[in-house]
């Protein structure tokens, strides 16, 4: 039982055994908690072993289900038990920390005998700190590796420095390699941890003092070295120059072969090395050709190697042949006597882009000059290489003209064509009989998106001078051949027309377009104006053009006024028949200066529609008046037209007047009837020319018969009143 003193409230304590029970029960009770013990006690525990920070304590005493639970040491070395706190137990063994719990509980309760105390599992508390990706308190099983502490705080960073390692427990520093336990795997390299135990990772020297993102290719090519003192430093005419770690047994080829190996600017014949301040020259070229160990310099710790540049200085010997120009790489080169142009224009990388192949001279050692065409060479295969002898330059010199670096000042005239207009680089180029005018349109990066090929335009430069205009769109298209094109000479100037842009800024620039190559549309279209047209196009492309009909256009009665031909001439289509069936022979066929006229079908006078096609509809009907009729419409297509009767018509007795090539007749048509039967056999036939009449209410012989009753029934009554 608790103890009576114990200053917490009642309404937390638990119901303690022993309090009212009976001397069996609690007999029993008695007997089943010292069951309990002697089962406990049977499972194994070490009493001698040694608690600490980390431990998991699992206690179990019957009756208690608040100490019938797990309790793990802290990082003070303590638990935190109910109803009584803390208590430091690390340090501990296990039978001592039991005594101690126990005679801690026995000041809120009575009966712990039966309290066991057992050691589940031992944890290990430790901080990971320094070059890893997430520094910071880990949580590990006891028997955990410092590869395991690492690999919870998010593992190593590039640049930390592996050898130096460090485990701080307390005041006291291990410095440990881990570098040299992921080379070998030796587990015996690693220290043993410890509760609170501080992992440290530096970072290698060779990142230097500001924190940069970099990868393990940046740390290589910087060195690999920890130790500044003994680091050998490798610089110059090197791949990769850095500070690199000493080893024993390793040479000055080592070293340079780890910095990347020397670039082809580097001298090395006068390799130097510096060590403790002795330098030395090492000839690295004799020792490759002899091999003789001898020559190899002694490597020290902390020594420097420095492979020079070779000098810029005039090479002349007797087989010398200097290459200069527009090639990759101009300079001096050793030739033999039998050496050709072609191998000596390969080491010296070439001509570049720039090059102007066709005239390469060769500065002959005795003062001529000869010149060389490399590109008919190339072509053709034919003629001779001219002879390279030791002390000739060869001089590849620049093409006149390129599209990089304009100076169309080089070129005479006599060698020039003008390209204007539309094209994407408009200019001055260099001309040549082999060209053709693709070849020169590609040269000025073709036409614009705005260019007009069907139009291009040629100004002779030699004849008449008269232009002479090319439609390119057609010979592209439907193709040919090159030798149909105009023969182009030096002085020509072709000029490509630009479209308008839309045809909103036709209509701005019209003054721009001849008038052979416009045709016009008015009338009932979204843009009406006048538009750039060719032979290309169609009828339907230039009513595209204009953004088609609007709403109230009559594309039943479209008229093309043909202009240019003799008389008049004006064709009328059915363009709404055309979008019904589809068929391309009711389209007319446009050419530049027709007129397209697209009427209105609202707003339009009643006598612009002849007799012949049109049908009268008159009487109570909401709008009276003539309408155009087609064979497949009915006279409910047609009354819908007019509105439908009014609300005063007289709707039993419709009259269609028939005017037919016969005879003329008249029909009856009780609408109301076959809105109440739907009998399609009961519609009059209506054709062209027809008239129909709504009559009026006031017009039925029932309204007749009750205007007259009317006008009785009063004389009616006076008569009688006479009478009476």
């Amino acid at each position: 039982m608790r103890a009576v003193a114990s200053p917490r409230p009642k309404a937390r304590r638990p119901v303690l055994l022993g309090r009212g029970l009976g001397p069996a029960l609690l007999a029993a009770f008695l007997w089943l908690a010292g069951a309990a013990t002697a089962f406990a006690q049977s499972v194994p525990q070490n009493e001698d072993v040694r608690l600490r920070i980390g431990d998991i304590l699992e206690l179990s005493l019957p009756g208690e289900p608040a100490l019938n639970a797990e309790f793990p040491i802290d990082r003070r070395g303590r638990i935190t038990l109910p109803e009584v706190g803390v208590v430091e137990i690390a340090g501990r063994t296990l039978a001592e920390a039991t005594t101690l719990i126990r005679n801690t509980l026995s000041r809120a309760y009575r009966f712990v005998s039966p309290l066991q105390v057992s050691l589940k599992e031992r944890r290990l508390f430790i901080t990971v700190l320094g070059y890893v990706g997430k520094p910071g308190e880990v949580d590990l099983p006891a028997d955990s590796t410092v590869q395991e502490a690492i690999t919870a705080a998010g593992g190593v960073l590039q640049g930390a420095q592996l050898d130096k390692f460090q485990i701080r427990r307390g005041s006291r520093v291990t410095i440990f390699d881990y570098k040299k336990y992921l080379d070998t795997g030796d587990p015996s390299l690693l220290p043993t941890l410890q509760p609170l135990d501080v992992i440290f990772v530096p970072s290698s020297p060779s990142t230097g003092n500001v924190q940069i993102n970099f990868d393990g290719r940046t740390l290589a090519d910087q060195g690999d070295a920890a130790d500044a003192a003994t680091a050998v430093k490798v610089f110059g005419e090197v791949n990769r120059p850095g500070s690199f770690a000493f080893k024993d047994g390793m040479s000055v080829v080592d070293m340079i072969m780890r910095a990347g190996g020397v670039t082809r600017y580097a001298s090395i014949d006068r390799v130097r090395v510096i060590e403790g301040g002795d330098p030395k020259v090492f000839n690295l070229r004799a020792f490759l050709d002899t091999g003789n160990p001898a020559l190899m310099p002694r490597l020290a710790p902390g020594a420097t190697i420095f492979v020079p540049k070779e000098e810029e200085e005039i090479r002349r010997s007797v087989r010398t042949v200097y290459v200069i120009g527009e090639v990759n790489r101009a300079g001096a080169f050793e030739a033999p006597p039998d050496a050709r142009l072609i191998e000596i224009l390969a080491n010296a990388g070439g001509p570049t882009r720039f090059a102007d192949t066709t005239r390469i001279r060769i500065l002959k050692a005795d003062g001529g000059t000869e010149n060389f065409n490399l590109t008919a060479y190339s072509d053709t295969g034919k003629g001779t290489l001219p002879e390279i002898l030791p002390g000739d330059a060869v001089y590849v010199p620049e093409k006149i003209e390129s599209a990089d670096r304009p100076s169309w000042l080089k070129i005479p005239p006599s060698r020039a064509v003008e390209v204007v207009g539309a094209v994407i680089r408009p200019g001055r180029y260099e001309w040549s009989n082999e060209m053709s005018l693709l070849d020169l349109l590609g040269e000025a990066g073709g036409p614009g998106p705005r260019g007009d090929l069907a139009r291009v335009q040629m100004v002779r430069a030699r004849g008449d001078g008269k232009a002479i205009t090319l439609d390119l769109a057609t010979f592209l298209s439907s193709g040919g051949s090159i030798t149909d094109l105009p023969k182009i000479q030096a002085g020509d100037v072709i000029r490509i027309p630009e479209l308008p842009s839309s045809p909103i800024d036709n209509k701005g620039n019209w003054v721009t377009l001849p008038k052979e190559d416009v045709i016009y549309i008015m009338g009932q279209v979204a843009i009406p104006g006048r538009y750039a047209f060719n032979k290309n196009m169609t009828f339907l492309d230039i009513l595209t053009a204009a953004n088609g009909p609007t709403q109230t256009a009559d594309l039943r009665n479209v008229r093309i006024s043909h202009r240019g031909l003799p008389g008049s001439k004006v064709t009328q289509v059915n363009l709404a028949q055309y979008f019904a069936t589809g068929d391309e022979r009711l389209l007319p066929k446009v050419r530049v200066g027709d007129v397209i006229f697209v009427p209105d079908r609202q707003n339009k006078d009643w006598f612009e529609d002849p007799k012949e096609n049109t049908i009268r509809v008159l009487g109570a009907v909401s709008k009276p008046g003539r309408y155009r009729f087609s064979n497949d419409m009915t006279i409910l297509d047609l009354l819908a037209e007019a509105g439908g009767p009014s609300a005063d018509a007289y709707q039993q007795k419709i009259v269609v007047v028939n005017l037919g090539c016969c005879r003329e007749q008249a029909r009856l048509f009780n609408l109301v009837e076959f809105a109440r039967t739907g009998d399609i056999t009961k519609l009059p036939v209506v054709q062209t020319g027809d008239t129909v009449y709504v009559p009026n209410i006031n017009q039925s012989d029932w309204k007749i018969f009750t205007e007259a009753m009317q006008n009785i029934l009063p004389i009616i009554a006076l008569i009688a009143a006479f009478g009476g």
